[in-house]
């Protein structure tokens, strides 16, 4: 058994083909994201990777429309979105596979 520490990964990310990471993959990346109210990522896409987005706890706003605990955001290659917190935040994010160098940010 290994034991690791979210608080000791990049961003939440805990799963995928990067470093640091408690379980090393290319198949799929997984994140715990703890966010505070008013934190904001810029809208970006993926060209490969199919993200999802759990919200555990919370409220977000994504592409202007607001989600709440128990939604699910499913974005496919090629949909942009940027993220913003209402509320402090506990989401849970799937991105599949595990690919590096693929986000873009996207400027309107």
């Amino acid at each position: 058994m290994k034991i690791h520490n979210l608080n000791d990964m990049k961003r939440g990310w805990f799963v995928g083909e990067f470093l640091p990471t408690a379980f090393a993959t290319n198949s799929c990346e997984a994140a715990c994201k703890i966010c505070k109210k008013g934190d904001y990522e810029e809208k970006h896409m993926h060209k490969i990777a199919t993200e999802l987005t759990l919200i555990v706890k919370g409220r977000v706003l994504m592409n202007g429309v607001e989600h709440k605990e128990g939604d699910i955001i499913l974005l496919e290659p090629g949909e942009a979105t940027d993220f913003k917190a209402l509320t402090d935040v506990t989401n849970f994010v799937v991105k599949i596979p595990s690919v590096t160098d693929d986000k873009y940010i996207v400027k309107d």
